[in-house]
């Protein structure tokens, strides 16, 4: 039976203590039978709103401390880029490299990372019709040497794509659940819950959002069928340096992931 894929973990590398305490919370997840478990943390959040934004630790120390996570705890490691001469030293410790929303039509970014050996998670762009995003997913294909954007072609040369939810006028995201069908005929899709909840710039120089709605666009997600999900989570969402109002609380996390999986196993 083909597991559903989950990738979690802290927005950002807050500290090396908060990120092992954090995968130390997930080993569950990362045992359970039916889950293909990706640690997810960002060494550098490069398009925070104000420049007064915590960011990371960056390229060298954030790669290094995941790195130290993937040794201890035995994870596979997803990470953001976003520049292309990063993608070799990030490619020395990630599993999967992923493209950012608002880089997702990044001719060499999406090379450089094709390049490597690893699977390119590529964002939606907020501002992107679904349908547009096939000539991502080629850019991608085409690099490793493929020749269509098709479900096959694009598992067969690791190449997702994550929904992350479309602007609905100013500092508003919705999801068109029918995204998820239309980019799921040219490459395995991943449901990002947190960010789909985000309310870019609605904090006053910074992101705010409403995690209250993960759950059920989690579940409807499920319900209309993808490949995995997408979940940060923070022991204490309030007081993260990144995103603190999309996460799921982490002692929510394992309860939810059990809705979603019965809900698969309806409707297989």
């Amino acid at each position: 039976m083909k597991k559903t894929i989950l990738l979690s973990g802290p927005c950002v590398i807050e500290s090396y203590e908060n990120l092992h305490m954090i995968a130390t919370k997930l080993k569950a997840l990362h045992a359970h039978p039916a889950i293909d478990f990706y640690f997810k943390a960002s060494f550098d959040k490069a398009n925070r709103t104000s420049l007064e934004s915590y960011r990371g630790p960056g390229l060298e120390e954030g790669m290094e401390m995941l790195g130290a996570i993937k040794k201890e705890f035995g994870y596979k490691i997803i990470t953001d880029i976003h520049e292309s001469f990063q993608a070799d030293t990030i490619a020395k410790v990630a599993d999967i490299i992923q493209i950012p929303a608002f880089l997702c039509r990044q001719t060499d970014l999406i090379v450089a990372v094709a390049k490597t050996d690893k699977i390119v998670n590529i964002k939606k762009g907020q501002f992107m019709n679904p349908a547009d995003m096939q000539y991502s997913v080629l850019k991608a294909i085409k690099t490793r040497g493929g020749t269509q954007a098709s479900y096959e072609q694009a598992e067969k040369y690791g190449v997702w794509l994550c929904e992350r939810g479309a602007s609905f006028g100013y500092g508003n995201l919705v999801v068109d659940m029918r995204s998820l069908v239309i980019m799921r005929a040219f490459a395995p899709v991943i449901f990002d819950a947190t960010h789909s909840v985000q309310m870019p710039g609605g904090g006053g120089g910074k992101s705010s959002g409403d995690s209250s709605f993960v759950p059920y666009l989690a579940r409807g997600a499920a319900a209309v069928g993808v490949d995995g999900f997408f979940m940060e989570t923070h022991p204490d969402p309030k007081n993260a340096l990144s995103d603190g109002p999309n996460m799921v609380p982490t002692d929510k996390l394992a309860g939810l992931i059990d809705q979603i999986l019965a809900i698969q196993g309806v409707l297989k």
